[in-house]
């Protein structure tokens, strides 16, 4: 007898599950540069792709058909009976899209951390070995009736099943892969690689917290019964409650630590605390789950920053500390915090140790079958794409992509960097090859007797006085001006900022710069009212430049001088 309510739940999950590609696709664009997009986009896409089938093959025979201690069984095509582990009132079809979207997720978390490097072919491989094998057989350990279940092995909803398997292979992975180009200097201190568009990663924050509600919520594969109900709605207010208590302990951690609230970490810190909690919200109080968050919050940032200053680990989004390391704490403080069985609650010893046992059994399964998957990629086809195409971007070298966004032009200052460090050696043209340098001299036309002399007034200024700049000219009679946005620093070298713990020297700050020929306003007005508009009494109040125009011609006339600069009455 099937249950309308249950099967909906299911499906409602599913759909939910499903929408965290769109978060986690949006996630790594963000972390990442902006020439890289749309690999990313597509490794995110073709991995869900890929698993579906690769799952309907192979995987859910492994996990669910059979009670074996280490495997299910062999069941191609999922021809076999389920009727006996079907959730009560749920068809078939509902609980094997349920766990499809499931065997999905894993798989792509490994995407973020090998990004920018990675050969598009090698990732669709290790991507399919990852739905077909790896992530089955753990996942019978802990769901199907394997072993570890047999034991009381406790994961609601994949802390370990789902996000420390994507952890550890993310971890293999990065490290046999190396570091992008450019990533560290010639001392192995890192440095730091901003993400395109914080925008988006945030975006795609928000899109995974929210569907992580059905990610935990609707692992209760039923809404039949009081019971369920309720545990039902205090899944949702540990879940909520772990991620906004991890988002706080880390603005605060990174606040003292780097003397201003670091945004990306805060953002990862939301993921890691909803990764912690998703083995334990349904055992665990609202004040337990306050606690994984702050756990989360603060090991959240000293992962990152280990992975990436210790073991040199390049990680660009931070999946190995988000998915690997929260996912074991969260397993782990479980068998600490349940409130029924608990250690603390006075379940004693036996529960906890169980979580142990599972936590390291998995992460030793994924390791070692990940590093033969890895290996075999690395010295067959190839891994990592090559120097020149991570370089100049895997959009347009993988997929003949361009650019992810035609209009906007793309950072180079990191591409600068590395190009430095993959070709140190200075270039020299080639046998065939001809520079020649062509060089001109304008001849103005000779000033006028009695004209006004023409000057240049170049300012440099914080772009949030322009506007102030721009009405105080006005005020004046300065109607003419050319204003570029540009990137510069004085003598003192910009100011020493950290992103993802990574000290970042911001040699070159956003500032804007306005040219002003004038001939009819005195030049010294237009200096004295561009210092009290723009003097704050701080460094990088600006510069002002002040330049002889020995001629000016109007394009449309053919006037010079004096003439080219008036407008027509």
């Amino acid at each position: 007898m099937y249950s309308a309510v249950n099967t909906i739940w299911v499906l409602l999950g599913a759909a939910l599950v499903f929408f965290m590609q769109a978060g986690f696709a949006m996630c790594e664009a963000g972390f990442t540069r902006a020439k890289n997009t749309g690999n990313i986009l597509m490794k995110n896409l073709m991995d869900f792709c890929i698993g579906t089938p690769i799952f309907w093959l192979l995987g859910f025979g492994l996990m669910f058909g059979g009670a074996g201690a280490i495997i299910g069984g062999f069941d191609p095509f999922v021809q076999g009976d389920y009727s006996a582990i079907l959730p009560e009132g749920v068809p078939f079809f509902a609980f094997f899209i349920f766990q499809t979207v499931f065997c999905a997720t894993a798989a792509t978390i490994v995407s973020g951390a090998m990004a920018e490097r990675t050969k598009f072919i090698s990732y669709c491989i290790y991507s399919l070995m990852i739905s077909a094998v790896v992530y089955p057989v753990s996942g019978h350990w802990i769901w199907g009736g394997g072993w570890l279940s047999q034991l009381g092995f406790h994961d609601f909803a994949g802390s370990t099943a789902v996000h420390m398997v994507g952890g550890v292979a993310s971890l293999i992975g990065a490290k046999i892969l190396g570091p992008r180009i450019g990533k560290y200097d010639k001392e192995g201190k890192p440095r730091a690689i901003l993400g395109h568009n914080l925008s988006i990663a945030a975006l795609g924050v928000f899109i995974l917290w929210f569907c992580w509600f059905g990610f935990n919520g609707c692992s209760t594969v039923s809404m039949t019964g009081d019971d369920t109900i309720i545990a039902a709605g205090r899944i949702f207010v540990t879940t909520n409650m772990s991620a906004a208590v991890a988002c706080v302990t880390t603005m605060l951690f990174t606040w003292i630590r780097f003397r201003k609230p670091d945004v990306s970490m805060t953002f990862n810190a939301a993921l890691g605390g909803l990764v912690a909690i998703t083995a334990g919200c349904d055992v665990v109080s609202v004040e337990g789950a306050a606690i994984i968050g702050i756990c989360a919050g603060i090991v959240l940032p000293l992962a990152v920053e280990f992975f990436d200053k210790v073991l040199k680990i390049d990680d660009p989004v931070g999946a190995i500390s988000v998915h690997g390391v929260c996912g074991a704490m969260g397993t782990l403080l479980t068998g600490l915090l349940a409130v029924d069985g608990g250690l603390f609650y006075g379940g004693g010893a036996s529960f906890f140790l169980t979580q142990c046992l599972g936590v390291i059994c998995v992460i030793a399964w994924v390791a070692v079958t990940m590093l033969i998957v890895f290996s075999v990629i690395k010295h067959t086809i190839g891994l990592r794409a090559s120097a020149v195409e991570e370089l100049e971007g895997l959009d347009i070298h993988e997929h003949g992509l361009p650019t992810a966004y035609a209009d906007f032009s793309q950072s180079t200052s990191m591409t600068a960097v590395a190009k430095a460090d993959a070709y140190p050696e200075p270039y020299h043209a080639g046998q065939n090859e001809v520079l020649e340098v062509v060089q001109t001299v304008a001849q103005p036309a000779a000033r006028a007797e009695g004209q006004p002399k023409l000057t240049n007034v170049t300012i440099i200024c914080n772009q949030a006085k322009f506007e102030d700049l721009k009405s105080a000219m006005n005020g004046i009679g300065v109607t003419g001006m050319t204003v570029t946005q540009v990137l510069g620093c004085g003598i003192q070298k910009g100011t020493t900022e950290y992103y993802r713990g990574v000290p970042m020297t911001m040699n070159l700050l956003p500032k804007v710069q306005v040219e002003i020929v004038v001939s009819k306003v005195p030049v010294a007005q237009v200096v004295d009212t561009a210092k009290k508009v723009l003097y704050t009494g701080g460094i990088g109040d600006g510069k002002i430049f002040v330049y002889d125009v020995e001629d000016v011609v109007k394009v449309r006339t053919g006037e010079h001088g004096y003439d080219a600069l008036q407008g027509e009455e």
